[in-house]
């Protein structure tokens, strides 16, 4: 995920703060823990690891279940402060805060049966493999989903009988505290998920903490080096997710109504702040005008605004920092001779030009060169890259001609066209006429530089578990 902040051991990083993306007012700072809260809060972590580790599946279902009635019965509120501090328009709140309650549901249901005892047939009276919990997982967590990216750390590892600790994006402090008290309102003992007010100069001592048993972390891919650096010169677990720039293929036997349709959704959903949104769309020259014609115009189309205004499909960009990065990748495309099909520019908010918050217009760009920031940097905002393909061919080397590994789209009806795409698209996901999603039953990551690891599903259980290897003669 592009735009995180970067996890250097010197850099104390941007101050901790909601800062509404509407309108740019700073409505609350916080003070970063010091060193004996953090203490405080390693040791109340390591002790309830201890205790939590010899909980009964019932009990961790219960916790998660309870969790999931709040957050459905205070959904509105809940979703108001992500809107708040973030951007994202109020029904896309919404349906992440629904999304999570799903999430835990998920989780409290299947967790059982998915770390149930393997016996496994080898020369002994018994052998197993075992699912045994790790102890304190720190999770490293962005702003672009900030409950549900937690929510998909947060029910596998307590499930597997693990605690965590999240350290959020600074721009996301109340979020993070809601989470805790959501917890603890849930029913978790103390220490069972603890939120950390910090710095990023601060996370190097907690990932060399002995109290400290695994790291996950999405983010940029800097702020993925350094942590795995960090977590390797200790001996510690990672699993990282560090972005992607996804191709989205059509071919020519595609429905082009839907895919343009999805398209567009795809790529500015959460202002297009999104690891797995749409980037780069890859288009057979056979349907290529056809499709460009209905992928224009629903860009073109898509309302930018209030996020609270129902109508609002694209709301602001986290901050002045992320717009203004989007900005200078266009005008770099546009100066070195690309074609900007729609938008291409910042847009005044709805309190105007004194308060103009962080808006841009969705865009469509197309004739990129290699020597563009858009060809090589991920584009983290509503910006499209239309390509034109010549066959299949071409476009599987277009869409595999990235550093990055996370999702993929490809709109074909045809079954052997769909069954190679499958095979041969270098991506942790390949959803075949449909956008790319994050669902609990299915795992979650990427490969290249888009990290190491999975979350979600049985593979996300696993991640975080002691699989040990039981021999009984």
């Amino acid at each position: 995920m592009g735009n995180t902040e970067e996890m250097h051991p010197v850099d104390s990083g941007p101050p901790i703060a909601t800062i509404n993306p509407t309108n740019g007012e700073l409505l609350q700072s916080f003070e970063p823990y010091d060193a004996a809260t953090v203490e405080s809060r390693l040791a109340v972590a390591a002790g309830a690891a201890s205790r939590w580790s010899r909980s009964t599946f019932a009990e961790r279902s219960r916790l998660l279940i309870t969790a999931a009635e709040l957050l459905e019965g205070e959904l509105p509120d809940i979703a108001h402060v992500v809107t708040t501090e973030m951007g994202k328009p109020f029904a896309q709140a919404k349906g992440e805060v629904a999304k999570c309650a799903s999430g835990f549901r998920w989780f409290a249901e299947h967790a059982e049966a998915l770390l149930t005892d393997e016996e496994i047939l080898v020369d002994a009276s018994l052998g197993l493999v075992t699912y045994q919990p790790l102890g304190v997982v720190l999770a490293i967590m962005p702003w672009n989903f900030p409950l549900w990216q937690v929510a998909r750390f947060i029910a596998p590892a307590v499930m597997v009988g693990n605690v965590g600790l999240l350290k959020h994006a600074p721009n996301v402090p109340r979020t993070a505290l809601l989470l805790e008290d959501l917890f603890l309102r849930a029913g978790a003992p103390d220490g069972v998920l603890q939120t950390l007010l910090i710095g990023t100069d601060q996370v190097p001592a907690i990932i060399a903490d002995p109290r400290v048993a695994a790291v996950t972390l999405t983010g940029s891919v800097g702020a993925g080096r350094a942590v795995a650096a960090q977590a390797g010169a200790a001996g510690k677990k990672v699993v990282l997710e560090l972005g992607g720039s996804d191709p989205f293929i059509v071919l020519p036997s595609a429905d082009l109504e839907r895919a343009a349709a999805v398209g567009v959704q795809a790529r500015v959903q959460n202002a297009g702040q999104s690891c797995i949104a749409a980037k780069r769309f890859i288009v057979h020259r056979d349907v290529a005008a056809a499709f460009t014609e209905r992928f224009v115009s629903g860009m073109g189309a898509a309302s930018v605004g209030d996020p609270f205004d129902p109508a609002t499909e694209v709301g602001p960009m986290v901050n002045a920092a992320a717009r203004d990065t989007i900005a200078a990748q266009v005008e770099d495309a546009r100066a070195k001779g690309a074609t900007i099909l729609c938008g291409g520019e910042r847009v005044v908010g709805p309190e105007g030009a004194d308060h103009p918050g962080y808006f841009y217009r969705p865009t469509v760009i197309t004739g990129m060169t290699p020597d563009m920031r858009v060809a090589s940097e991920e584009v983290f905002g509503p910006v499209a890259l239309l390509y034109v393909v010549a066959d299949a061919d071409e476009a599987l080397a277009v869409a595999n001609g990235t550093e990055f590994g996370l999702g993929s789209s490809v709109w074909t009806d045809d079954p052997d066209e769909q069954q190679r795409f499958v095979n041969d698209l270098d991506a942790g996901q390949v959803f075949v006429n449909g956008m790319v999603v994050s669902m609990p039953q299915l795992p979650f990551g990427g490969i290249k530089s888009s990290g190491i690891g999975r979350e979600l599903s049985a593979h996300g259980l696993h991640e975080f578990c002691n699989v040990k290897s039981v021999w009984i003669a």
